[in-house]
C-alpha cells in the first residue's frame, strides 16, 4: 500500500472519493448505490420460548452456536439508545448512511496525524459490516461497506436499521445483540438499564474481546467510564449520574441463559423447528418457583430421587407450570428424563374415578356402608396397604383412607373396561400390561399412566366431570386455545368423564381426606398414591381454579425404601398451592345432591351390595341381574320438552329382585317396591344417564337423549 511520510494513501483516496460522491448530490449517491450488491437481510435469530405474558422462558442458540436474541426497539431503555447515538453516531437521524463530516474529519486525522483518532463509521456502516462480514481495513472493503450503508438507508427506516444493529452487534464470546448481552452480563432484559449498565453495553461492541467483563474487568471499566464521560459532556446524563455510574462495579462473571421448563420447551422446539417464537401458557415466575421447590425437596429424599410437578388452570386448560425433573443437569437423578410424560404405575390415584362411576350408576352413595374384609375375586386376592381391615365402613371413609378391598369391589361392579374408557375420555393414554384387556388390578395401579394423564383426569373431576384439553401453547390472539394439546386426537373430549353429581361427591370426599402435616384439612381436594414396591409416590389435587400433580421417585424405576405418596408427594403438593396464592373454593353442590345419613338412604343405597355374593345365594333361585327394558341404550325419545307439553318418561325393568330404585345422572328419582314400571318427569331436553338398582345390588344403565 502506497504511503507518503507514513500516511496510507489508498484509505485516504477511498475516503476522498466518497466525500466527492456525497458532495455530488443525489446523482452521485445513486451511482454509488447502484453498484452495491444487496446485502443478505435474512438474520437468523435464536428461537424464543415465551410465557403467557411474553416473558422469556428459554432461548436456543442459532446454528453456529451464537446467542442472537431478536431485539424489539420498543423494549430497549431510552437512556441506552441516547447514549449509543451520542457516542457512536450523533448525526444518525440526519445522515444518509454515511456521515460526510465524520469522514472528512477522519481523513484529516489520517493525513495530518498518520492515523484516525475518531472514526467516521456510522451505525448504518457498522450494520453493513456486520451483514457482509468483510474486512474494512482496505479501501475496497471500506468502499463496499459505504455502498451497503447507503443501500440500507434507501430501503429501511432509521428504527429498522437501529433494531438490526442491536440484533447483530457483538458483545464478547458467542453473544450477539443487545438483548443477549443484557441477559448474560446483568441477568435482565434491556428494558430498564442503569446508566452504568447502558454505558458498558455501548462500549463492548467496539472491542468485544478485549473488554470482556468476565476476562478483563478493568479494561471493561475503563471503556465504560470513557462512554460515561462522553455522554455527560453531550448532556445525556448529568454529573451526579455519571459519578454514581462510575462507582458501580462492572460484572465479573457471565450469567447462564434462562432455561425454564427445559423439557417442555425442548419438545416443542423439536416438534416445530420452523417457529421462531413459541408462546406458552406457562407462568414464568411460577415455573421458576416450582423448579426451585422440586430441586430442594428432592435433595432431602436422596441423591437419585427426582420429582415432577404439573400445574394447570382447569377452567381454561392452560398448563401454568411443567417441571419435568429435579434439575436438567442432575445426572445422578437422570434429570434429562421428562417425568411429566413418563409412564408409571399410579398406585391408588385412580380410586376417585372408580368411586365416581359407582356414584353415577347408583350403586353407592358417600354414606353407603361397604365391607372392608378379606375378599377374593377369582384368583385375585387384594390386600390393604397396612394389611389390616376396617370391617363395615362408609364409602366416604373407605376412599379417604384409600382402602384397597372396597375399591376393588366397586371396580368389579362398574367394570375395569369402563374405568379405562373414562380415563381415555379425560384425555389419558393408559398403557395396559402386554396389551391385555383391563382387569381388576387396574384399580390399584396395574396400568401405566403419566403425570399429565392424572392431572387431566383430576381436572375433569374438578370441572364437574367435564373433560378439558390441557394446553401448552397460546394462539396468535393470546387465548388458551392451544396449538399443541396433550390430549390425543382419538380422545372423545365432548363426552363427560363423570356425571356432575358423581364428580361433586368425589370432590367433597377428597376435600375431607386426612391432610398432610403441613396443611389444614378441607383446603384442597386431593388424593395420594404409592405404586407397588415404593417406586412411585403421587399426590394430585385441585381447588376451584387450579389442578396440580406431583410425582416423586427414581426415573429408572428402582424402589425407594419408605417412599409413600402421603409423606413424599402430598407435602410438596401443599407447597405448590401455597405458591399459587390463596386457594379458590370448590364449586357449590349441583342440583339433586342427596344429603343423608346411612340409615336415611333409600334401602338399595344403605349398603353396597356384592353382585358376586348375590349370584352365589341359592335363595335367589338363579334370578338374573336387572336389565332396562325401556328406554333402550342410545335412544332419542320424543317427549315434547321443547314445545311446552312435556310427557313423563316411562321406565321399565326386567329381571332383577325388587324393590327397584331408579337414578338419573346419579341422583335417585323413583323407588318402586314391587312394580317393574315407573314414570319420571324430566327437567328439560338433553342427554341423561338412567340407572336402576335392585335389592341385591345388581344394576343396569343406559344413556339416552330426551327431546
Amino acid at each position: 500500500m502506497v504511503s507518503v511520510n507514513g500516511v496510507l494513501l489508498k484509505p485516504l483516496a477511498a475516503l476522498g472519493a466518497v466525500v466527492l460522491l456525497l458532495a455530488g448530490g443525489r446523482a452521485g449517491l445513486d451511482a454509488l448505490i447502484d453498484t452495491a450488491p444487496p446485502p443478505d437481510m435474512r438474520i437468523a435469530t435464536s428461537t424464543l420460548m415465551l410465557d403467557r405474558d411474553g416473558r422469556l422462558l428459554r432461548a436456543f442458540t442459532v446454528a453456529d452456536g451464537r446467542w442472537r436474541l431478536p431485539v424489539d426497539l420498543n423494549a430497549v431503555d431510552p437512556t441506552y439508545v441516547a447514549m449509543l447515538l451520542a457516542y457512536e453516531d450523533c448525526r444518525f437521524e440526519s445522515h444518509p448512511g454515511v456521515d460526510a463530516l465524520a469522514l472528512m474529519r477522519a481523513g484529516w486525522q489520517l493525513l495530518s496525524q498518520g492515523g484516525i483518532r475518531s472514526g467516521g463509521s456510522t451505525l448504518t456502516m457498522q450494520l453493513a459490516r456486520l451483514l457482509e462480514t468483510r474486512s474494512t481495513r482496505d479501501a475496497g472493503g471500506k468502499l463496499s461497506q459505504i455502498r451497503t450503508a447507503l443501500w440500507l438507508e434507501r430501503r429501511l427506516d432509521k428504527d429498522a436499521i437501529l433494531q438490526a444493529y442491536l440484533t447483530l452487534a457483538p458483545y464478547g464470546g458467542n453473544l450477539e445483540g443487545l438483548r443477549s448481552a443484557s441477559l448474560a452480563w446483568f441477568g435482565k432484559e434491556p428494558r430498564r438499564l442503569t446508566p452504568a449498565e447502558a454505558a458498558l453495553l455501548v462500549a463492548l461492541p467496539q472491542s468485544p474481546e478485549t473488554r470482556r467483563p468476565d476476562r478483563l474487568p478493568e479494561a471493561a471499566r475503563r471503556a465504560r467510564d470513557r462512554v460515561l464521560e462522553h455522554v455527560r459532556l453531550a448532556g445525556v446524563i448529568d454529573a451526579d449520574e455519571a459519578a454514581a455510574a462510575r462507582a458501580e462495579p462492572v460484572p465479573t462473571a457471565r450469567l447462564d441463559a434462562p432455561i425454564l421448563a427445559a423439557h417442555l420447551t425442548d419438545r416443542l422446539r423439536r416438534a416445530h423447528p420452523e417457529r421462531a417464537v413459541h408462546r406458552l401458557t406457562l407462568d414464568a415466575g411460577l415455573q421458576e418457583r416450582l423448579e426451585q421447590l422440586a430441586n430442594a425437596r428432592s435433595a432431602a429424599l436422596g441423591q437419585r430421587v427426582s420429582m415432577a410437578i404439573l400445574v394447570a388452570d382447569h377452567g381454561r386448560g392452560g398448563i401454568l407450570a411443567s417441571v419435568g425433573s429435579a434439575g436438567l443437569f442432575e445426572t445422578a437423578r437422570q434429570g434429562h428424563v421428562d417425568m411429566t410424560r413418563a409412564v408409571r404405575s399410579p398406585g391408588s390415584a385412580l380410586k376417585p374415578l372408580i368411586y365416581g362411576l359407582a356414584f353415577e350408576d347408583g350403586r353407592a352413595h358417600p354414606e353407603s356402608l361397604i365391607e372392608d374384609r378379606p375378599s377374593a375375586f377369582g384368583a385375585y386376592v387384594p390386600a390393604n396397604f397396612d394389611l389390616g381391615f376396617q370391617g363395615t365402613i362408609t364409602v366416604r371413609r373407605a376412599l379417604q383412607l384409600s382402602l384397597n378391598i372396597p375399591a376393588v369391589k366397586l371396580l368389579d361392579a362398574v367394570g375395569p373396561a369402563r374405568l379405562v374408557a373414562r380415563m381415555r375420555r379425560a384425555g389419558a393414554r393408559p398403557v395396559l400390561p402386554d396389551l391385555s384387556p383391563p382387569g381388576l388390578a387396574v384399580g390399584l395401579g396395574g396400568v401405566g399412566v403419566s403425570l399429565t394423564d392424572l392431572v387431566g383426569i383430576y381436572a375433569a373431576i374438578a370441572r364437574s366431570g367435564r373433560p378439558v384439553i390441557l394446553r401448552e401453547t397460546l394462539d396468535e390472539a393470546g387465548a388458551d386455545s392451544g396449538l399443541l394439546g396433550v390430549v390425543g386426537s382419538g380422545a372423545d373430549v365432548g363426552a363427560p368423564v363423570l356425571e356432575a353429581r358423581a364428580a361433586w361427591y368425589v370432590a367433597s370426599i377428597l376435600a375431607g381426606a386426612p391432610a398432610p402435616t403441613n396443611s389444614a384439612p378441607g383446603v384442597l381436594a386431593f388424593k395420594t398414591g404409592t405404586s407397588y414396591g415404593n417406586r412411585d409416590a403421587w399426590a394430585i389435587g385441585f381447588d376451584g381454579r387450579h389442578v396440580a400433580g406431583v410425582w416423586v421417585g427414581r426415573p429408572d424405576g428402582a424402589p425407594v425404601p419408605g417412599l409413600a405418596g402421603i409423606d413424599a408427594a402430598a407435602p410438596v403438593l401443599v407447597e405448590v398451592f401455597a405458591r399459587l396464592g390463596p386457594t379458590t373454593p370448590l364449586p357449590a353442590a349441583p342440583p339433586g345432591i342427596l344429603s343423608s345419613t346411612s340409615a336415611e338412604l333409600p334401602p338399595p343405597l344403605r349398603r353396597v351390595q356384592d353382585p358376586r355374593a348375590a349370584s352365589r345365594d341359592p335363595s335367589l333361585g338363579g334370578v338374573q341381574a336387572p336389565q332396562i327394558a325401556y328406554p333402550p341404550e342410545g335412544a332419542r325419545v320424543e317427549l315434547g320438552l321443547g314445545r311446552g307439553r312435556a310427557a313423563d318418561l316411562v321406565l321399565r325393568v326386567r329381571d332383577g329382585v325388587p324393590p327397584f330404585t331408579w337414578f338419573v345422572d346419579g341422583a335417585p328419582v323413583v323407588r318402586e317396591p314391587f312394580a317393574r314400571t315407573a314414570r319420571w318427569t324430566p327437567d328439560g331436553p338433553g342427554y341423561v344417564a338412567i340407572s336402576v338398582v335392585d335389592a341385591r345390588g345388581g344394576a343396569a344403565r343406559v344413556s339416552v337423549f330426551l327431546e
